[in-house]
Parts: structure tokens; sequence; C-alpha cells
């Protein structure tokens, strides 16, 4: 399903896309909800197409390994989910969230609601688990496209125009990334459970991502790292996302 609806942080017209589970009645109890953030160079749709989300996640329940659950892909387009070309973030956060809650019935608490992503995707579904953990109760993150320090001279980062007015700006990019949030996290009561995976031909991703799956267990905040056969790919993502589901929706109520 495809919906659209009029944000009033980006000003303009914003969609996104909807799966709902077998047997969704809108007149029931509301449904735990998990949003999904695509890549840079993909779209929402990609998680259909590309991702068999629907194939997965219908079998996932039929086996009653997930809860039936809403899940919300958002058109992200290149903008790393920040507040810098687009207010990206602050649509999500606070206009896609309410329109969403409005229009399905999905739940508002915590303990109903998941975040995940893949590549651009995993980076802002970081972020926004460590911005708002009392928002989310689980992550998955798919080859997230993090860097704990500058990302490398052919990451997508550096020619976006997301960080930086003409060009790639460390200062900005380090002002946004994970490990700036990093303190202000772990200083609030919420843990927000991760999943994180790539592929192990990924080999800068898998290497970051191991990096903050030691941070985070370091830390004593709940985490599952997967290094599996495979690069940067939709066969990759496939292949990891039942587990990654599983996970993540293993918190909501």
């Amino acid at each position: 399903m495809l919906r659209a609806f009029r944000s009033a942080s980006l000003k303009r017209d914003w969609s996104y896309t909807v799966y709902l589970p077998p047997g969704y009645n809108p007149e029931g109890a509301r449904y735990p909800v998990m949003y999904l953030l695509h890549g840079n160079a993909g779209n929402a749709n990609d998680w259909i197409t590309q991702g068999r989300l629907q194939a997965t996640a219908d079998t996932l329940i039929e086996r009653h390994e997930i809860p039936p659950v809403v899940i919300v892909m958002p058109q992200g387009g290149t903008d790393w989910y920040v507040d810098r070309k687009e207010k990206m973030q602050s649509a999500f956060l606070n206009d896609l969230l309410p329109e969403v809650e409005a229009h399905f019935a999905v739940s508002n608490q915590r303990a109903g609601r998941a975040i995940g992503g893949v590549s651009m995707g995993g980076f802002g579904a970081l972020r926004f688990s460590l911005l708002e953990p009392g928002l989310f109760c689980g992550a998955m993150l798919l080859s997230p496209a993090i860097y704990a320090n500058e990302p490398p001279l052919n990451s997508a980062a550096r020619y976006v125009g997301v960080f930086g007015d003409r060009q790639f700006d460390p200062r900005v990019w380090h002002e946004l990334n994970y490990p700036a949030l990093m303190r202000g996290y772990f200083a609030r009561n919420w843990r927000v459970p991760m999943f994180i995976a790539a592929g192990d031909d990924d080999l800068t991703i898998q290497a970051e991502s191991s990096v903050l799956y030691t941070h985070l267990r370091r830390a004593q905040n709940p985490a599952e790292l997967r290094i599996v056969d495979g690069g940067h790919t939709w066969e990759v993502w496939r292949g990891l996302l039942g587990q990654g589901l599983k996970y993540a929706l293993e918190c909501v109520k």
C-alpha cells in the first residue's frame, strides 16, 4: 500500500509504503509497527521488490516467529535521514510517526515500535535509536553505512551534498555521526537491542559494524552481530532480513 501526506517539516507531500499483515483488522487491537529505511541509491519499494519483505514477513507471522506487524517504509531520498538538505530527521520523528499512528491501527508506545535500515538507512536507524531510545524497543542494522571516523573516499556520504554546504565537511559529519550521540544515549535509561549484520566482502562496513557491536556490548547494550558471505547487495540483505526482523521484534508487546 502506498500513501502520501503533507509533511510540515519537509513542506511538501511525502510518501511511504506500508506492509499490512494477513488478516489486518483496523478495528481490533493495535499492532506493533516497524519502520524500515532504505539505502542511498534506493527507494522505499526496494524492501518489497528486492528484499522480498512481504513473503518473508508473511512466512514469519504464519510460523509465529514474529507477531502480526505493520511495516512502514518511507521515501528517504539521499538525505541520510538528517536535518540538512531537507529536514528528514524532523519529518520522520515529528511527522511520519503521528501520521502512521493516526491512519493505521499501530502502537504509539515504545514497547510496540521497532526500527531498521539498510546501508544509508542503517545509518539513519542507528541515529534515531541513539537520539530517541524512548521511541524504539529494537533495531535492525543491515550493512549500515556507519563510520566511527570519516567515511572512505568512495562513500556516497561524501558526495550527496548533505554533510557540508558545497563539499564534504568533516566538522558537519562528526557533529551528526553516531559517536557524537553515544554519550547522551548511555546517559539515559533506555537501551535499544540492536541486530547488526554485514557481508564479509563488504570490508569497510563489516569492520565498522564490528566496531559498533564492540562499543555496545562493552556498555552492556544488548546486540547481535552477523558477518555472512557476500557483499553490499540485496542478496545478502534478503538472507538476513528474517533474522533481523525476529531480533528487532522480540521486544514488542
